[in-house]
């Protein structure tokens, strides 16, 4: 794998994902890559889990959202010294073989954050997912004034700026909209998308991300962003060009 585009740690934050957190974490130990695990409150034992693995693990006595779990990860990276973190979910929707074409596309797009981009598959998508997120696209995309496929998708490459982003006031699963609007609007990052597979088949836990609570925290807060910016028109007609999709990268 081609580690030379920046120093840099995989993210995993979770919360009660002891079916399959072991699988997940050691899957990206195996491509040599290290690891922050950050457990927001579990009351599994998904914590005993990840303790036995040679791994990076912080805990929050309670839960305090993604948001906050994203935000102690980075700072944590940061702290370690890593230029650039590759964050991922805990419950086995996103795996370690898609990690090296994200790391190829980042070398290749240096100042990009990189998306895996849930494009392959789509059929196993619930119709009202595929429906929330293409509103999501259309939104979020207008309010960073460029086009970005799958902006609900967690697993993501940040470059060093984007972390410099950690206390931006915001949380919950708010808190990755906001980063992908304040990168490209003030950060001036440019955001890839690679493809991965869509899965929602299996034995997944229930999400946590909530459709009505969670949508319309996002909502507003993208509208307020729209409105923050201004040039309403310009910024539309720039995010309705193509994204751009790295299909080919490879490590």
């Amino acid at each position: 794998m081609n580690t030379a585009v920046a120093r840099w740690c995989v993210l995993i934050p979770c919360l009660n994902e002891e079916a399959a957190i072991r699988s997940v974490v050691e899957s990206v130990l195996a491509l040599g890559a290290p690891v922050i695990v950050i457990d927001d409150g579990s009351n599994d034992r998904t914590p005993e889990i990840v303790a036995s693995l040679p791994v990076t693990l912080l805990r929050h006595t309670e839960r305090c959202g993604k948001g906050e779990a994203l935000r102690r990860g980075f700072r944590e990276a940061l702290r370690q010294g890593y230029d650039a973190v590759l964050t991922m979910d805990g419950d086995g929707q996103h795996l370690a073989s898609d990690i090296p074409r994200i790391v190829a596309a980042a070398a290749q797009y240096p100042n990009h954050i990189v998306i895996g981009a849930r494009l392959l598959d789509r059929e196993q998508q619930p119709k009202g997912r595929r429906r929330a997120n293409a509103v999501a696209d259309w939104g979020i995309s207008w309010a960073c004034a460029q086009p970005i496929a799958d902006t609900q998708s967690g697993q993501r490459w940040y470059p060093r700026p984007a972390l410099d982003l950690v206390d931006l006031p915001a949380e919950n699963f708010v808190f990755e909209a906001a980063i992908l609007i304040v990168a490209s609007r003030e950060k001036k990052l440019g955001v890839v998308s690679v493809p991965i597979a869509s899965r929602y088949h299996g034995e997944f836990r229930l999400s946590h991300f909530n459709p009505v609570g969670d949508v319309t925290r996002i909502t507003t807060y993208t509208i307020g962003r729209v409105i923050h910016y201004g040039n309403f028109i310009a910024s539309y007609r720039r995010s309705r060009a193509a994204p751009i999709v790295i299909s080919n990268a490879t490590d």
